[in-house]
């Protein structure tokens, strides 16, 4: 496993972005592990979470690309924080844009923050974690709206690898629904691999009963 992968996991943990214990997701399920992004809150883990998503992005799709687009709300500073550790890390300057959850009518006006696209782009989207694969669904529209666009690829921070709405990843449903390249800064199974019975801190934060807790997960809303 890369390194970057092995502190961005850490990392997670020292935010208390990564939880384990007893969570329902957005779409019912009963979960033993939780990611919410909500708790990246600083400028510090910001900047270091953007070099995380720059490193899976250039990895996953170099830097052929003319736009990195954050769904409102998490992905506004998602698109901010990456795009500007892209030009740090990479020398790279990619536009960033976000859409708003309402029109403006006056001043800045229309659904986009950031750049305008124009014909031609390339545009990669930029999530948090990816369930059930729902947001895509309302995120397509708005970017295609903008013209003769080219979306053509999904990073997200987390892969949980289990089923979206069938028997395949949510990730693997928008792959093969929407043409999609999907990625991930790290899977679920590289954050079982790195944890499990290791201590962090002086702390073992997967045992074997947590272990067995995500297993009876997979085994349930696993990828078939």
């Amino acid at each position: 496993m890369e390194s970057y992968k092995q502190e961005f996991i850490e990392f997670m943990i020292d935010c208390q972005v990564l939880k384990f214990g007893d969570f329902v997701t957005k779409s019912g399920r009963k979960t033993p592990f939780f990611v919410n992004t909500g708790f990246y809150r600083t400028g510090g883990q910001l900047r270091r979470l953007g070099q995380y998503y720059a490193k899976a992005i250039e990895e996953k799709f170099g830097l052929d690309f003319d736009v990195l687009f954050g769904p409102a709300y998490k992905g506004i500073p998602l698109t901010v924080a990456a795009t500007m550790a892209i030009s740090e890390l990479y020398g790279k300057d990619i536009r960033y844009c976000s859409n708003r959850k309402e029109v403006k009518d006056h001043g800045d006006k229309g659904i986009l923050l950031g750049s305008p696209m124009t014909d031609g782009d390339r545009i990669v989207i930029i999530e948090d974690v990816t369930t059930a694969g729902t947001s895509i669904q309302e995120t397509l529209p708005i970017i295609r709206a903008q013209g003769n666009v080219n979306p053509i690829g999904l990073v997200v921070s987390v892969d949980r690898m289990e089923r979206g709405q069938g028997e395949k990843s949510a990730l693997q449903e928008i792959h093969e629904t929407y043409g999609l390249e999907t990625t991930a800064i790290v899977t679920m199974a590289e954050v079982v691999k790195h944890l499990y019975n290791r201590p962090y801190k002086g702390k073992i934060i997967i045992d074997d009963t947590l272990k067995a807790a995500i297993d009876a997960y997979y085994e349930t809303y696993g990828v078939v």
